[in-house]
């Protein structure tokens, strides 16, 4: 945002906030006080400019270790570790004491606690539909399931958003979900001090005017607030969240607060109070609720960090853990951030950190504010602003919730021993198919109108780049390893082959679906709209009854899309009047549904038909299904459809009338022009018929030289 994005001078008590990345200067933290006015107070589309604006991070604690000690039904305070192969990948709080962490080995967590419950995550085997906990699974045979772990943090995210219905949530990974108060909290403050929702007659810029002072804060019960002047000896560095996750779950670095009580509170008097701070205040009070009804219901403990931003809300969340929430006051950020180790923020440990440490020989962030703006950007490039304004706590990054329907679903497995022979890929074939097919059928369960359009293999050779081939995956309703499977073994064939003569070391494996998106509702209810017919089909039972069969195609079908309601041209299957049915010669279907009792063929329902007002034909559509029959199985069946299958059906007949009457338009058109040009076939057969050969003129032979000339 430029300077010239800013107010004008008439308005110069925002002056101090709206300070754009072109004009930020040496000057420290100097937008933690902005001037709060009635405008800002009253509008709602601010975004990351708001100075009311409040972020939380709310992180489950020692997640996995949780989910197995409630699934388990072990008492919390009893130390367990989650297992994967050799390594630990959760230790829970009660286990840290002890002095386990992540990178320990499980027989050196046994020794030093030898009542240490492990549990091994579940793990996919081959032959089994779903993921189980097995004894003593092996990685040579089995995959690891994180299934379990997705579904609960799906159920927490859920209490996230019930809880904040005007809040926006952001699942920013399987434990952590990024909150933002920002709407509820000021409606609340509307609600709590009605007499700011009017700006007063006097005030003197209008809605720019501040607003008035605000009332004192209680922060009993709200968490452990930063405090602004911490003491001495104090450190930061151990307490920041900017910790990696690795050691989060691995080592207990907020044990030194864990017997506080919530005395770090404002030791300053309410002189310094904002109306930042109010909004704080009440973000905790919901985050607190929030966090209770997580526990009662899902018995899950949380920890959280409440600011003015994602990234220093990240950093507050590890504060002091377990179950608790901390605050840190715009006041609170310098003093919090100076002394922590910049190496130790996400995206600064890596090599850009490295290089910042060599090249200005410093270590804390309150080393590099030293360095200014011009001096980094000419060393680092532009795009090092980013880095000037986070050692300053400034995150312009919006809290913005992922779409529920993910685009694409993947199943991977990094093999221990290379797959050397064509044939011993169709085993970790059907393992990767039985999670896809667990995984999607859970998303559907949520909206049954999901569907990927592709499946796509990949595999790897040691540090080669991935390999890969995909193809179509036709809509199914049931989604079942099997079916999966022989798509997959399709591909291995075309990637592979079935042939052992070219030497080959596959060391990764990945099944994945892409484009997964939603299909239209008719394709949902109506299935018969889906089949694609044959010559043979009339000797089929029933198309209904095979539709739900799905095999690998060897070529792409020419059939309709089954995105497309509207039939091509030729497709006469779709349709069939009731007088290009010969009389006394029932379909398939209705001679399946005729009773062997009964000498009166079942009528058909005629809500899926209509009357062309051209030809006076009724035009069906195909499949369309018998009227109830009283005392028939069937009966229930065929009666009234629900409003969606009615919608459905309507714009079926929809496309079907668009399609019809396209063909007499078709047939107009061929019927003007020349009266000695022969009349254009729309629709051609195999043989032209007799009627049209006699209605052609025949011109008169070419006589003399012209019978030369004559074109052949």
């Amino acid at each position: 945002m430029s300077g010239s994005e800013g107010p004008s001078i008439s308005k110069p008590v925002s002056k101090s906030y709206w300070k754009g990345k072109g004009r930020a200067t040496a000057n420290d933290f100097d937008d933690l006080s902005p001037i709060i006015t009635y405008r800002h107070l009253l509008s709602s589309n601010l975004g990351v400019r708001d100075p009311l604006r409040v972020i939380a991070l709310c992180d489950s604690d020692a997640f996995y270790a949780a989910c197995e000690q409630i699934r388990l039904g072990i008492d919390p305070a009893l130390p367990l570790v989650v297992l994967q192969w050799d390594s630990l990948i959760a230790v829970n709080y009660p286990a840290r004491k002890f002095g386990i962490s992540r990178m320990d080995k499980v027989r050196d967590a046994k020794k030093r606690c030898p009542n240490l419950v492990v549990v091994h995550v579940a793990t996919y085997r081959e032959g089994e539909a779903e993921p189980g906990y097995w004894e003593n699974p092996d990685t040579r045979t089995h995959k690891v399931s994180l299934d379990h772990y997705r579904r609960e943090s799906m159920k927490i995210i859920q209490l996230f958003k019930e809880g904040l219905p005007t809040g926006e949530v952001e699942k920013a990974s399987i434990d952590e979900a990024f909150i933002d108060f920002t709407r509820p909290v000021r409606e609340e403050i509307l609600k709590r001090y009605p007499y700011l929702a009017t700006v007063p007659p006097d005030a003197p810029n209008g809605l720019d005017s501040p607003l008035p002072p605000p009332p004192p804060i209680s922060w009993e019960g709200r968490g452990t607030i930063v405090p602004v002047h911490p003491a001495k000896g104090q450190s930061t560095d151990n307490e920041g969240g900017a910790l990696p996750p690795a050691q989060h779950e691995g080592q207990s670095s907020m044990s030194d607060h864990e017997g506080d009580e919530d005395d770090h509170a404002v030791e300053e008097d309410d002189e310094q109070t904002t109306w930042h701070d109010v909004a704080l205040s009440i973000a905790a009070e919901l985050m607190m609720k929030i966090r209770e009804d997580i526990r009662a219901k899902l018995g899950y403990t949380t920890s959280a960090g409440l600011a003015r931003n994602k990234f220093l809300a990240k950093l507050t969340a590890s504060y002091k853990k377990p179950m608790n929430q901390t605050i840190l006051r715009n006041a609170a950020i310098p003093n919090y951030l100076r002394p922590m180790a910049f190496q130790k923020i996400r995206f600064l440990g890596g090599k850009l950190g490295k290089a910042l440490a060599e090249e200005y020989d410093v270590s804390t962030v309150g080393d590099l504010l030293t360095i200014s703006l011009e001096e980094m950007q000419r060393k680092f490039g532009e795009e090092s602003i980013w880095v000037y304004e986070i050692l300053r706590g400034i995150d312009r990054t919006e809290v913005k919730e992922k779409s529920a329907v993910n685009k694409s679903m993947l199943a991977s497995k990094n093999l221990p021993q290379p797959i050397t022979k064509a044939t011993e890929g169709y085993h970790w074939i059907r393992v990767l198919a039985a999670e896809l097919a667990l995984r999607l059928n859970e998303a559907r369960d949520n909206n049954p109108a999901l569907w990927p359009k592709t499946i796509v293999l990949h595999i790897r050779q040691g540090y080669d780049t991935f390999r890969s081939k995909q193809t179509p995956f036709p809509f199914t309703k049931n989604i079942t390893v099997d079916v999966i499977a022989s798509f997959g073994d399709k591909l291995w064939k075309e990637l592979v082959g079935t042939g052992d003569s070219v030497p080959f070391k596959i060391t990764n494996v990945q099944l994945s679906f892409s484009g997964i998106g939603v299909m239209e509702v008719g394709q949902r209810t109506i299935e018969g709209f889906l089949t694609t017919r044959s010559a043979s089909d009339d000797q089929q039972p029933s198309a209904l009854a095979s539709s739900h069969t799905v095999k690998p195609p060897s070529k792409r079908s020419r059939s309709p899309s089954p995105f497309n309601a509207r039939p091509s041209n030729g497709a006469k299957a779709r349709k069939r009047s009731d007088d290009d049915r010969p009389a006394g010669n029932p379909t398939a279907a209705e001679r399946d549904h005729t009773p062997s009792n009964s000498s009166k063929p079942p009528t058909r329902d005629q809500r899926y038909s209509f009357i062309c007002d051209k030809c006076h034909k009724r035009i069906w559509l195909e499949n369309a299904p018998f009227a109830a029959l009283s005392g028939s199985d069937a009966a229930g069946d065929a009666g009234a459809g629900s409003d969606g299958d009615d919608a459905i059906r309507d714009d079926a007949l929809a496309a079907l009338r668009l399609e019809h009457a396209d063909f007499h338009f078709a047939q107009e058109l061929a019927a003007v022009g020349d009266d000695d040009a022969p009349k254009r076939i729309i629709r051609p057969a195999d043989k032209p018929s007799s009627a049209t050969s006699k209605k052609r003129k025949k011109k008169p032979a070419d006589e003399g030289i012209a019978k030369f000339f004559q074109k052949r």
